[in-house]
């Protein structure tokens, strides 16, 4: 506060108006996940986002210490000059993060903090002292994958943070990571599913600008299908509150050659074009190889940009007639037996994981049943192979539903593989086959 007891002005601009502009303006908005260590870094890196050919956002990744609460052992870090995989807001502290953006000299430009913690209170009160007015997570998608946290504690911890941010940062935005969950080998309609839950979550404790996301997969038609539905289950449950759904460039095992990983990004920023999403985080050629530098990430920002403007539908991209109807129906299933379960949605979220109705395969938390598994079909796209408790159908013709680890690798594998080996075949850059990820 300052010494009038008036607010401080904030010196990133507000993420809600930096999309109304970009869908105004008929553009796809792009953002890295980009992270540094120090000021002199993670400003400069800010620096370029902004100045970028592209209509863009900036993000600040935070370290794996920061993210687990160990702020101690990232402050020694920094006095020791070692290197961290992202940059420590609480141990800088708002003031200098404030500071930092502010040099960056970059006016109204919107900011993202990003972080993966199940526990995230710490860092919300950090990103609000330096006057940010966006973050990501939820108590759901940043608990299962990444920590031992029970889910019970991360919803306590994820409700109280909703709050902090609603009460102290008027127009506050907050990102569903909901759509990412293992998301290279969940069928779409779980992943539907989580993002909308999380985002009534967000809803119930005084959110009200709010994105909901989804990462690309293995199948460009069923993820025009998977898109198409979580708009329509969005428009059902969020109405009334200000909502846009943001993509991920495929999350897995990214190709190992330039060509294949360009194809990859270019395929994810022309699927965010041609279904209307308003937001993409890119990844870049790099990720195979090593961690990407600030002009691996401009470039990165930039080609998904252009991909974008030059984004056009083909007959091949289009999902089987129904799909996108089917995908809506099972995410509206695994929705309703969620909410059923208790008028808080946080407790039926708990609820729900408790019961086996939601329930993510291949995720190893104590939390999660680990009944369900999925496949990818001869087309390319992701199935259930065994639904365990969840009002869902698993394929009829795949038995017990064992995935041996020959297969799971091979799935893990899939997209890198595809798009690896269209790279080498020039008259495979443009087939079907590369656009839609088959095999």
């Amino acid at each position: 506060m300052s010494a009038a007891g008036l607010p401080q002005p904030r010196p990133a601009g507000s993420f809600a108006d930096a999309v109304a502009r970009a869908r105004a303006a008929g553009e796809l908005l792009v953002q890295p996940r980009m992270g540094f260590p120090t000021v002199e870094q993670m400003g400069a890196g800010l620096r370029a986002v902004h100045d970028a050919r592209a209509r863009t956002v900036g993000t600040i990744t935070l370290d794996s210490y920061t993210r687990v609460g160990d702020h101690g052992s990232a402050r020694r870090a920094l006095q020791a000059g070692e290197d961290l995989n992202g940059f420590p807001i609480v141990a800088h502290g708002g003031q200098v993060t404030r500071r930092m953006i502010d040099d960056a000299g970059t006016g109204g430009f919107a900011v993202q903090v990003r972080h993966g913690s199940p526990l995230p209170l710490g860092i919300v009160q950090a990103l609000v002292d330096a006057g940010l007015d966006a973050t990501e997570g939820g108590p759901v998608s940043y608990c299962l994958p990444y920590s031992r946290t029970p889910l019970t504690e991360a919803v306590d911890a994820w409700a109280r943070s909703c709050e902090l941010l609603a009460e102290q940062v008027p127009g506050a935005h907050l990102e569903s990571f909901g759509g990412c969950m293992l998301g290279q080998l969940c069928p779409p309609s779980l992943l539907v599913a989580l993002s909308v839950l999380e985002g009534l979550f967000f809803r119930q404790h005084g959110l009200h600008s709010i994105s909901l996301s989804y990462a690309q997969q293995t199948s460009f038609p069923q993820d025009v299908a998977a898109l198409a539905a979580l708009r329509r289950l969005a428009g059902e449950y969020l109405e009334g509150t200000d909502w846009h759904v943001v993509l991920y460039t495929y999350m897995g095992v990214f190709p190992r050659s330039v060509p294949g990983a360009l194809a990859l990004l270019r395929d994810s920023a022309r699927l965010a074009a041609v279904t209307g999403t308003e937001r993409l985080i890119v990844k870049t050629p790099a990720e195979a190889h090593r961690i990407p530098t600030v002009e691996d990430n401009v470039r990165a920002l930039e080609e998904a940009a252009a991909a974008a403007r030059d984004a056009a539908f083909t007959e091949a991209d289009l999902p089987d007639d129904g799909e996108a109807d089917d995908l809506y129906r099972e995410a509206r299933d695994l929705v309703e037996a969620t909410l059923e379960l208790n008028g808080d949605v946080g407790r039926a979220l708990s609820a729900a994981f408790a019961r086996g109705h939601l329930d993510v395969p291949y995720c190893l938390h104590a939390d999660n049943a680990q009944r369900t598994r999925s496949h990818i079909d001869r087309r390319g796209r992701l199935q259930w192979t065994s639904a365990g408790r969840m009002p869902v159908r698993a394929a009829a013709d795949r038995g017990t539903g064992a995935v041996g680890a020959e297969e799971l690798l091979g799935m893990l594998s899939h997209v890198q593989n595809t798009f690896d080996r269209a790279a080498l075949e020039p008259s495979a850059q443009s087939s079907p086959a590369l656009r839609a990820g088959h095999a």
